[in-house]
């Protein structure tokens, strides 16, 4: 055998073997936000609809999943604020695509406890705990808990938040991995009383103490703007594009809430 043609082949082979114990992962758009760290007042209710649509995304069935090409996803979230260190938000997830209609995906369950404003930190600091289920169709974990840390801080114009994500499957196809790093980070600046703009990064790299190799990471930025209308409202949109193949190409978002007196 002609041994120029041996390493070639060898890295064929081990990115063929690579690419056959690398579990397929499943994007989680159906909430698209980088959170802050501010809950819901006390004896309030906020109301939220997250709707995105795919506009490049995977085209075909992979591990017994849908496609999310094309897929338009609409989360309702309500949140009540039960003191001014404590809330829960309650998570409804739709999917749509043509030809199967409007799916029902899962449902979560969130409490979320923060220092509060009176102790007057430096940062913002609260941490949210998100456990729920969804559809096999939908994701290759039917079971999951999402734990994330909320450091955010406002200088002068500018804002910025940083959720260090972490994800653990309770139960389905990576229920051995542990705890997978997802890391959100976003950026922002007043251009007016109400209108902000800015960057929103959304990662995924894999189990936490080991990372995924590059290319089977998930990484997304989002140019977005926020309308500051009132108190009472939040209205949050912008495009993300995705910047590995694990990634959705191209997603349009929305996000729609009021701030209810009950």
């Amino acid at each position: 055998m002609d041994k120029r043609l041996l390493l070639p082949g060898l890295l064929l082979f081990c990115a063929l073997q690579l690419l056959t114990v690398l579990p397929a992962r499943a994007q989680d758009n159906y909430e698209i936000q980088v959170y802050s760290y501010d809950l819901v007042d006390p004896g309030h209710t906020m109301v939220e609809l997250h709707s995105n649509f795919t506009i490049d995304g995977s085209k075909t069935i992979v591990d017994g999943l849908y496609p999310t090409s094309h897929a338009e996803h609409e989360t309702i979230e309500i949140t009540h604020g039960f003191t001014d260190w404590f809330e829960v938000g309650f998570y409804i997830f739709t999917s749509e695509r043509s030809g199967l209609g409007v799916q029902w995906v899962g449902d979560h369950i969130r409490p979320r406890i923060a220092v509060p404003k009176k102790w007057k930190w430096p940062v913002g600091l609260s941490l949210s705990n998100e456990v729920g289920y969804q559809r096999r169709p939908f994701s290759t974990d039917t079971w999951t808990w999402e734990m994330r840390p909320i450091i955010d801080k406002q200088i002068d114009r500018w804002y910025l938040s940083f959720n260090p994500t972490f994800d653990k499957s309770l139960h389905g196809q990576t229920v051995g991995e542990g705890f997978v790093f997802s890391p959100n980070f976003k950026f922002s600046y007043d251009l007016t009383k109400k209108i902000a703009g800015g960057l929103e990064y959304y990662g995924s790299v894999g189990p936490a103490t080991d990372f995924l190799p590059g290319p089977f990471q998930q990484h997304q930025i989002f140019p977005a703007i926020d309308l500051n209308l009132s108190p009472k409202w939040e209205v949050n949109f912008g495009l993300g594009v995705g910047v590995t193949r694990s990634t959705d190409h191209l997603i349009a978002k929305m996000i729609l809430g009021y701030r209810f007196d009950f």
